[in-house]
């Protein structure tokens, strides 16, 4: 029987309801695991801010993946990886996307630039965590590309919606062609640009060596089609029943759905036979030891 040290999840989709509520089934499997020795994190392409609520709504206590693996933490002013998109790249992408019809988000562990034009020229939203005061800034701008030149902005990553996917795959072609420092994703109509060589696959390798866990050792549970890299790629791979056919087919075993409590339903199917790590750990040592 394979010994799971780690369980990574996804967060949309797969920890949260439709509704977007975090449901009392997932902290108590998520209490299960971790009372078995085994560590959890979450592996996300939402803003570190966000996933860090989660994380203490669950009471993890290891560092969480976000930015689609670009920003690895246990707190926002202590990375402990983090990859940028080079400042004089973001101001020559964001000039060559206002040529398109588009809504453009840059960003940042700490913040968010947005393009959608508002009454003011300038307007900032904030979003307070009361629980650990954190707040995070939603600002939008006019124009976008003078902003991003004044300010200097050192992005984690940026996301692009289209009205037209038939638009979205020639933005993804052309940019490619223009740079080479940076990895494109098409979803639908949405393009997302990361620095090269960032994956939530590459932000849960890291986790893993530093944590001296291997792929092997690992279950991934996701519900998105960014999720599919890790999700093949770990130990036990885990889709969502509410995932997309393509991360369906590609995982080792589909729990159920996030509204049917589908984390709950695979922590028990999959843990519940499964010794505490410090008890295998011990086994593991006499064993050697009478070598």
């Amino acid at each position: 029987m394979m010994i799971y040290r780690l369980l990574a999840m996804n967060i949309d989709g797969t920890i949260l309801q439709s509704n977007g509520k975090l449901h009392k089934s997932v902290k108590e499997a998520v209490e299960y695991v971790q009372s078995k020795g085994v560590m959890v994190t979450l592996v996300t392409s939402r803003n570190f801010a966000f996933a860090k609520r989660m994380a203490k709504a669950l009471k993890l206590q290891t560092m969480v993946i976000a930015h689609h693996g670009a920003f690895i933490a246990s707190s926002s002013d202590q990375a402990i990886f983090v990859k940028r998109i080079d400042e004089q790249i973001v101001q020559d992408i964001i000039r060559f996307l206002e040529t398109f019809s588009c809504h453009i988000r840059i960003v940042h562990e700490k913040y968010s630039v947005s393009n959608v034009p508002l009454k003011n020229s300038i307007v900032t939203r904030a979003v307070i965590d009361t629980n650990s005061f954190s707040t995070y800034h939603h600002q939008f701008v006019k124009n976008l590309g003078e902003y991003v030149e004044e300010e200097q902005i050192h992005p984690t990553h940026i996301e692009i919606d289209f009205p037209d996917q038939k638009v979205a795959k020639e933005v993804k072609i052309a940019l490619q062609n223009m740079f080479y420092e940076i990895d494109l994703y098409l979803y639908d109509n949405q393009l997302i640009i990361l620095p090269n060589g960032v994956s939530k696959l590459t932000g849960l390798l890291y986790f893993c060596e530093k944590q001296k866990i291997s792929l092997n050792e690992t279950v991934a549970i996701g519900s998105d089609i960014d999720d599919l890299d890790f999700i093949e790629a770990a130990g036990l791979g885990v889709a969502m029943g509410n995932a997309p056919i393509a991360v369906r087919k590609a995982a080792d075993w589909v729990t159920r759905s996030n509204n049917e409590h589908g984390v709950s339903y695979m922590v028990r199917e999959h843990f519940r036979k499964q010794q505490p790590i410090s008890f295998l750990e011990k086994i593991n040592s006499i064993k050697k030891s009478s070598i």
